[in-house]
């Protein structure tokens, strides 16, 4: 598998390490702006069997329409994309195979699937997502809350409320808190909270470091490498590490 990798910041780093270190080829990076490597997508003459993006949506159009081009299937694996630009993501998975979610750990897909089924059992219970970042991160929520909050939407009608320091009300009983925590070096942490009367249950992913993108990343190249056109997330990359025995990603 000969994987380009796009976008070379922390992320795009730790690709390179974690395909190293499984043998997978890393067959060129892109990384606009640097002049260590490629500054375009159009100056990439290497072969390419998957590209594994990691950078920003300002770079999305470029990218799109190198895979289409090239008929090259795509990880993205960026965050922070508008509405707009998640339905340009979803036409163009109409040519070409593309694997698109704001977390590629094994353990979030874990969680989505323990969520399409725990939600629908909860309709006594208040609902909230807490999520928690280093302090750099930019965006809140994350993606990966977003990702979560939809899973709950899908499987119970509830509304997501951002903050409350303005509301001067009881809590509604549709409403799916997100709270957002920002501070030190914290890879990622995530949790679902369900209240009820007198008692409560937690859904928590943690992440110790980000090796765990990485080989989710890998995983899902490998997962859509011969698949044909269509958009691709979490919920395959879980049906895939399920067919194998002991798969670790």
């Amino acid at each position: 598998m000969n994987v380009l990798i796009h976008g070379f910041g922390a992320m795009g780093r730790i690709v390179e390490e974690v395909a190293n270190m499984q043998g997978v080829n890393v067959s060129a990076i892109v990384s606009p702006g640097s002049d260590e490597h490629l500054a375009s997508l159009d100056k990439v003459d290497a072969p390419v069997d998957v590209v594994i993006d990691f950078s920003n949506p300002a770079l999305l159009p470029d990218l799109l329409a190198f895979g289409r081009s090239r008929n090259i299937p795509l990880v993205i694996a960026t965050t922070g994309f508008t509405p707009e630009e998640l339905t340009k993501i979803e036409e163009a998975s109409t040519d070409i195979p593309i694997f698109q979610s704001y977390n590629t750990s094994y353990g979030i897909a874990l969680l989505k699937q323990l969520l399409d089924q725990l939600v629908p059992l909860t309709l006594g219970y208040d609902i909230e997502v807490i999520e928690a970042h280093h302090r750099k991160k930019v965006d809140a929520p994350s993606g990966t809350a977003e990702l979560l909050a939809r899973a709950i939407e899908a499987k119970r009608e509830v509304t997501p409320i951002y903050e409350r320091t303005s509301r001067r009300e009881a809590r509604g009983a549709e409403e799916l808190g997100m709270h957002s925590i920002r501070g030190g070096t914290i890879f990622g942490e995530h949790t679902v909270l369900f209240a009820g009367d007198d008692e409560m249950i937690e859904l928590k992913h943690t992440a110790l470091s980000k090796r765990v993108f990485a080989n989710g990343a890998l995983a899902a190249a490998a997962t859509i490498i011969d698949r044909p056109a269509g958009l691709y997330n979490l919920s395959n990359l879980y049906e895939e590490a399920t067919h194998v025995t002991h798969k670790r990603l």
